[in-house]
């Protein structure tokens, strides 16, 4: 595997924007001393099988910002489209001349490098039996630990094919909503367990912040590299820091398109309650 990793040349895209509706600049929101979105980098660096990581923002003058932390940070940074994402991927890969594309949305500051390690190896595993391979469909793991990884032929046919707004602007749902066109593959928690409806790790609401960075101050000077087990073992010490997000444990972007998904039930997603 480690000569199959060598010979592929792999792009991390790292997809953020300060234009966020419901939580504006939270990538710059603190954590530890820096910019969520820099430690965000700094964990998904932290895989020895991520290749090259850029950063890809849209054309909006608003995130010049975001390009000069990159600057400044030293990562390599992307310009694209503000709400095709698929473009903006698609286009990241062909600059980079990227064999695979791994794609990895900076709201999930929380992710386990392991993780990454793990759907990413998985993939070149089984190269020549997949064309796209994520650990979502079905999702297990805790919400925040999200990673797909696609060939570059088959991220050309979705960049082609994909008319509708959803599977423009969410990058992926081309792929596991046809999946007599893709070869499509899973990663699942090797636990057996489903976290994935109620720890919520990402990062859309100020509550989630909250959340995050109470981890971020107990864990992170401990250890820079602490993962889902010793989120786990915190949570289990300090139940009440669960207690900040769980009115939004289960919402994702799919409540506002379950009429357009084929592959997604109610039972994958929440209303948020107010």
């Amino acid at each position: 595997m480690k000569e199959k990793q060598k010979e592929t040349k792999i792009l991390t895209v790292i997809q953020a924007r300060v234009g966020s509706t419901r939580l504006p600049n939270k990538i710059f929101l603190p954590l530890a001393g820096e910019s969520l979105l820099f430690r965000m980098y700094e964990r998904v660096k932290l895989s020895d099988s991520s290749g090259t990581i850029v950063i890809a923002i849209p054309n909006e003058p608003s995130d010049k910002t975001v390009e000069q932390l990159c600057i400044d940070k030293e990562i390599p940074v992307f310009r694209g489209d503000t709400y095709d994402l698929l473009d903006r991927h698609y286009k990241a890969a062909l600059k980079y001349n990227a064999d695979v594309v791994v794609k990895i949305p900076s709201d999930c500051p929380l992710i386990d490098a392991k993780v990454i390690t793990k759907v990413i190896n998985f993939y070149l595993d089984h190269i020549e039996k997949f064309d796209y391979v994520s650990n979502l469909h079905p999702a297990t793991y805790p919400d925040g630990n999200d990673v797909e990884i696609m060939s570059m032929r088959a991220l050309k046919k979705a960049w082609e094919n994909a008319k509708r707004i959803f599977e423009r602007e969410h990058t992926t749902p081309y792929f596991w909503e046809n999946r007599d066109q893709f070869r499509i593959g899973n990663v699942k928690w090797e636990t057996g367990f489903d976290y994935s409806m109620t720890h919520r790790w990402t990062i859309d609401y100020y509550e989630d912040y909250l959340f995050i960075k109470a981890v971020y101050d107990v864990l992170y000077h401990q250890n820079p590299s602490f993962g889902i087990d010793d989120i786990l073992k915190l949570v289990s010490q300090k139940p009440e820091l669960m207690k900040i997000n769980e009115l939004y444990a289960g919402v994702n972007w799919y409540r506002d398109h379950l009429n357009e998904l084929k592959t997604i039930s109610a039972e994958q997603t929440k209303q948020v309650q107010v």
